[in-house]
This record gives C-alpha cells, sequence and structure tokens, in this order.
C-alpha cells in the first residue's frame, strides 16, 4: 500500500486525504498548526491518522508521495528534505487531476481569476454542463473528484498550486493578467512569479486552447520568447484580434474558428475595464464548449460578482461605502481606484508584499482626498503619498478606519476599502477584513 502524506490539513488537505483513502493510499494528515475541529471530525470518520502542532519527520519523511498545502512555500526545510530524499511532493491540484477524466477549465493570474473562475462556472451551469467549481475557491478539488462524477471542472488556481504540478493539463487555460506579486515567495524576482504562471500551459499540447490578456505587455513579451504548443486565443479592449475576443464600440466581438458572437457592454452587471475583460475571457470559454449564444448573453446580464470585489455596502448620508478587501496587491487597487467616479476616502494598508505605489499615483492625485492606512507598517504609503494627499492617518482597527473614514468624507463621495496588501497582520485573511468592514459600516 502506497504512503500518501497530507502536509496542512485545512480545505485542500482534507479533500486530499478523503481522495487518498478512497483510491487505497495509506493516509497521514500533518499540520505545524492546529486542525479545525469540522476537519478533525472528517478525519476521524475516514479513519486517517493526523498530528497537529507538529511536523512529525519520521512519519513523513517514509512516504511514497507527498501533497502539500500552498501555504507551505518550496523553502521550507522540511520540503527540501523531501526533495533531496526523492519522493514527490505535488500539489492538490496535481493529486486530483490524476483520478479523473474530466474535462479541465484552469484559471490563473494575479487579478481577477476568482470573477472569471465564477463566470465561466456560471456560463457552462447555464449552457447545461454538469460541471464543478474548485481549486482556490470554495470546495476542494480533490474532494469533488473523490465524491461526485462531473465532466467538467472550472479551476481557480494559484502560482502556489502550479509550483507543485508534473502532468497537469487543463484542456483550456485562462491567464488573466501577471503583475507583481507574492514576490516574498518567488526570490523577489518577477520573472519567476511569470515562469510560475506559464506552468499553467506546459503540459497542453495543440488540441488544447490559452486564453490570454493581449493587452498586458508582460504576457505577450513571455509568450515570444517562450512559445506555448496550444492554440492562442487572445482578449482585447484596446486592439482588434482576428482569432478571439476584442471590443469595438461597447460591443464584445468573438471570433473562434469562423464562429461569430456579439453582446453589448450595456448590459453586463459587472463594471469597469477589467470586468470587461473577465466577461471576455469567460465567454470565450462558452463559445468553446458550444454554449448557445443567447444563453451566454443572457448568463453575462444575470450573474452576481465576488464578494469582497468592489461590493457596494451602504449608502449613509449620500457617501457610498465599498467593499474591495479582496485587493491583495497594487495592481487589483488599481483597478478599483480606476472605477471610482466621485471623490475618493482610501482605506489602505496591511502587510506588505514588496509593493511598489507608485502606478497609483496618477489616480491617486485625481481622485483621492484622504488616506486612512490600516496597517502595523504604514511608513512606504505614508511616504508615496504624503506630499500629494492633505489628509493621512494611521489607524490599527477596522472600527478606527471606518469612524475616521465617516468623519472626512462629505455628501457625493466614496469610502474604499482596497488595501493593496495582505491582510496577516491584523487579520485572519481578506473575507475577515471585508466581513469587519461591513459590520463597522452598518453600525454607523
Amino acid at each position: 500500500m502506497k504512503r500518501l502524506v497530507v502536509l496542512g490539513g485545512g480545505e485542500s488537505g482534507v479533500g486530499t486525504a478523503i481522495l487518498g483513502k478512497k483510491e487505497g493510499f495509506d493516509v497521514f494528515v500533518s499540520d505545524k498548526g492546529n486542525i479545525k475541529e469540522k476537519y478533525k471530525n472528517v478525519l476521524k470518520n475516514i479513519e486517517v491518522d493526523w498530528e497537529e502542532g507538529e511536523h512529525s519527520e519520521d512519519k513523513i519523511l517514509n512516504a511514497d508521495l507527498v501533497m502539500k498545502s500552498p501555504g507551505i512555500p518550496d523553502k521550507a526545510p522540511l520540503v527540501k528534505k523531501l526533495v533531496e530524499a526523492k519522493i514527490a511532493v505535488v500539489s492538490e491540484i496535481e493529486f486530483a487531476s490524476e483520478y479523473t477524466g474530466a474535462t479541465i477549465v484552469g484559471i490563473t493570474g494575479s487579478n481577477g481569476k476568482t470573477t472569471t473562475t465564477m463566470l465561466t462556472n456560471h456560463l457552462l451551469k447555464n449552457g447545461g454542463l454538469n460541471v464543478g467549481m474548485a481549486g482556490n475557491i470554495g470546495d476542494s478539488f480533490a474532494q469533488m473528484v473523490a465524491e461526485s462524477h462531473k465532466d467538467f471542472y472550472v479551476l481557480e488556481i494559484s502560482s502556489f498550486q502550479l509550483d507543485g504540478i508534473k502532468n497537469f493539463h487543463p484542456h483550456i487555460a485562462i491567464i488573466t493578467n501577471i503583475t507583481p506579486d507574492h514576490l516574498d515567495r518567488y526570490d523577489y524576482k518577477f520573472e519567476n512569479y511569470i515562469a510560475s504562471k506559464f506552468r499553467i500551459a506546459m503540459n497542453q499540447t495543440q488540441e488544447d486552447y490559452l486564453i490570454y490578456d493581449a493587452d498586458d505587455a508582460v504576457i505577450t513579451d513571455w509568450l515570444e520568447k517562450h512559445p506555448v504548443k496550444a492554440q492562442l486565443l487572445p482578449f482585447s479592449v484596446e486592439k482588434k484580434i482576428e482569432n478571439g475576443a476584442y471590443l469595438e464600440n461597447n460591443k464584445i466581438i468573438i471570433n473562434i474558428d469562423k464562429q461569430h458572437l456579439e453582446m453589448s457592454t450595456d448590459t453586463l452587471t459587472l463594471e469597469g475595464k477589467h470586468n470587461t475583460k473577465n466577461a471576455m475571457a469567460a465567454s470565450t470559454v462558452a463559445q468553446l464548449l458550444k454554449i448557445r449564444k443567447a444563453t451566454i448573453r443572457e448568463s453575462l446580464e444575470n450573474f452576481q460578482g465576488a464578494s469582497h470585489r468592489l461590493e457596494k455596502v451602504l449608502k449613509i448620508q449620500n457617501v457610498q461605502y465599498i467593499n474591495d478587501s479582496k485587493a491583495t496587491n497594487v495592481n487589483a487597487t488599481f483597478y478599483a481606484l480606476d472605477s471610482m467616479k466621485t471623490p475618493t476616502v482610501w482605506i489602505v494598508g496591511g502587510q506588505d508584499k514588496g509593493n511598489d505605489y507608485l502606478s497609483l499615483m496618477p489616480l491617486v492625485r485625481e481622485k483621492v482626498k484622504a488616506i486612512v492606512c490600516l496597517g502595523l507598517d504604514n511608513a512606504k504609503i505614508i511616504e508615496t503619498f504624503g506630499s500629494v494627499v492633505d489628509f493621512i492617518v494611521e489607524t490599527t482597527s477596522m472600527k478606527d478606519a471606518v469612524k475616521i473614514s465617516k468623519e472626512v468624507a462629505e455628501k457625493g463621495d466614496s469610502v474604499l476599502l482596497s488595501p493593496a496588501c495582505a491582510s496577516f497582520d491584523l487579520f485572519t485573511n481578506y473575507e475577515d477584513r471585508g466581513d469587519q468592514f461591513k459590520e463597522e459600516v452598518r453600525k454607523l
């Protein structure tokens, strides 16, 4: 019996344990932190051994295969030991994909991947396909493979998950965009991070498709120097595309192998240029998989966006409060500020991942009347914007941040939480940060 060791007892780890057990592995789960009660109960039910608070090397280094959670870096001493011992270390995406014959749509990118994943799933589901959505979003992919039989999977995939693939092979891959993010995990070298994202296409053949943003110079430059085997289907809001999707007179136009689809952007529920791109990417998938044109149009008109992404919370005394807690990097915040049409009180800050805020300067000059810092170390934000914004204040709790924002905002303004940083200095995760924001706004 082959031994499968799972490092990390969260959603992906426990999902892998369920699938591993079903496929006849001797499974052991090890988590350096604490395992949540609900996950412990699952592991007890399926009779899988587990440990928490430590990694016992004697129980791990005898593995035939190791699945490590995306949060554990490749540089961790234990992972290095496993690699030295020539034990395969893979991600959940890699492990689970070996046990399904379903058609896989894999979606990666620095921003927009959650919305694009949800939108693609929405289009395929409305088109009558038997589809599951998993990966970085929602349920564990491995658990889904173990417990249900889907014909299609739409997977949101992070660069960390792609670092752990060997044979993973999506029939359709999407790269929404690539901007500097998570550089702390990639030796602060942007090219390492780009290479990681492009791993999504490494096992694709001429029968497969790569959908990507043709307006993104990082992607187009990389493709010129590192050609892929898949058929390329670019999308653009700036130029006309022969085979792919583009924007003309407020219409999305998609041409794939003589199949033509047109739809107006006026009826899209999601606002902003970046969401037009997300809609193009998702619609290209739907077109490839032969979903009816009418269904694609209707689905785009009734789609509800991702929570914590430019989510309108409440209007109080004619001030709109917007929760964009999911903006954990500078580029995501760029989109948020770009979509603002009123003077803005901007709540920003958190755990910095090597951020360069200068790209936001023109938008901050144009739209931001006040900055409320919400983080333990705000020096870089203050240094960058101190000379262009008159009002900058530091806070370390959501309660204070919202209270001060209310005092500064006047009728017709917006208060935007778009932190451009990770949340781990003050919050459990970006959802916790967004939920606390909504809670404090409701108390005003």
